[in-house]
């Protein structure tokens, strides 16, 4: 069960281009290409006749002619031309995603149309400050449901022992972890003081010795997530503290787009507010991360296969209090778009 009613990442801005291609969101397949004047749209991929897809077909000008009997689609889905017919049935049509490119990332809306509102896009602080780097990846295929994600992506403690050499310290398997609801997710966060920078960290902060540090994990519905990092030197961190002029701030951005039920799309990046001009500094941090990322696909790709398969029960633990409360309300919120469409369509 997904949310429908809510903004996911279709893919990167620059992925999307005149060609016809297939993207797979929430099951669903879109037929997505740019118009000449550079519109994203995003249109059901099914020919209503024979259901060839439209993505097999051909571009011409800003219409899409079905590659098997030519029937051709306008950017809204509407049938403009069929074979053999004086009168194109009223049924001729195919489905149009509301589509919004922002943030280098293009957006679709897969519940009612006329609920899709730009301004609810996640919002990210930062993007165009000159003051702040950028680096990202290629998006990551992940054979898992996207819910394994967000529960990694709330779960600060498993840095300890699946990302050792990278994002772990000793406080990391034990300081308390503190949850919060907002109103659109959940917070699990922490604060661990006078402690040495992890090892991926200890290559970009510029100061010496211990730290605090600040372990800020965020998942907002339906699936998108901030995570963020803080190092200043140790004494001046802490919810009431002072950050020093030499703190390291790295935000890192998470979008899981379910493509199926046990497949996910991970598309990410990071912003930090050092150096960033510093093109080696943004190749290094994207190679480390990449590779932390992929240590959590191998773990996530187990887990998929032993959630679908066990014969006894799994057990929570305290570690997992975000996790669970951001499900609950996940289910809530499909709970009530589920029956609000039922008592739409009656």
């Amino acid at each position: 069960m997904f949310l429908r009613n809510a903004w996911y990442v279709a893919g990167w801005a620059d992925e999307i281009t005149r060609d016809l291609q297939r993207i797979t969101v929430l099951g669903e397949h879109i037929c997505a290409f740019r118009t000449e004047d550079g519109e994203i749209i995003g249109l059901e991929d099914a020919c209503p006749h024979r259901k060839l897809p439209l993505s097999k077909g051909r571009l011409k000008g800003d219409q899409v002619e079905c590659g098997y009997h030519g029937l051709t689609f306008d950017c809204a889905g509407k049938c403009v031309w069929a074979p053999g017919v004086g009168r194109i049935p009223s049924n001729a049509n195919v489905r149009a995603y509301p589509m919004v490119e922002k943030y280098d990332l293009v957006w679709i809306w897969m519940g009612n149309p006329a609920l899709a509102d730009p301004a609810e896009i996640f919002e990210i602080e930062n993007w165009d400050n000159p003051d702040w780097g950028v680096n990202r990846g290629a998006a990551m295929e992940l054979p898992c449901n996207y819910l394994l994600m967000c529960d990694n992506l709330l779960d600060p403690t498993h840095v300890a022992w699946v990302h050792e050499g990278s994002f772990a310290q000793a406080a990391t398997k034990d300081t308390p972890l503190r949850v919060s609801k907002t109103e659109d997710g959940i917070i699990v966060h922490r604060w661990m003081m006078d402690v040495e920078p992890a090892p991926f960290y200890k290559k970009v902060i510029g100061f010496k010795g211990n730290c605090d540090r600040l372990q800020h994990y965020e998942v907002r519905y339906p699936s998108h997530a901030l995570i963020r990092a803080v190092f200043t030197p140790a004494g001046t961190g802490g919810p009431d503290g002072k950050l020093h002029d030499d703190t390291f701030i790295m935000d890192s951005f998470n979008f899981m787009t379910p493509t199926t039920q046990s497949e996910t799309r991970y598309y990410w990046f990071q912003l930090r507010n050092i150096r960033p001009d510093d093109a080696e500094l943004s190749r290094m941090m994207s190679d480390d991360v990449q590779h932390a990322f992929e240590e959590d696909r191998e773990v996530l790709t187990h887990v998929q296969i032993g959630m679908a398969s066990k014969t006894s029960p799994h057990i929570d633990l305290p570690i997992d209090g975000g996790q669970l409360r951001f499900r609950r309300q996940l289910e809530a919120m499909i709970a009530e778009e589920a029956a609000v469409d039922a008592k739409m369509s009656q």
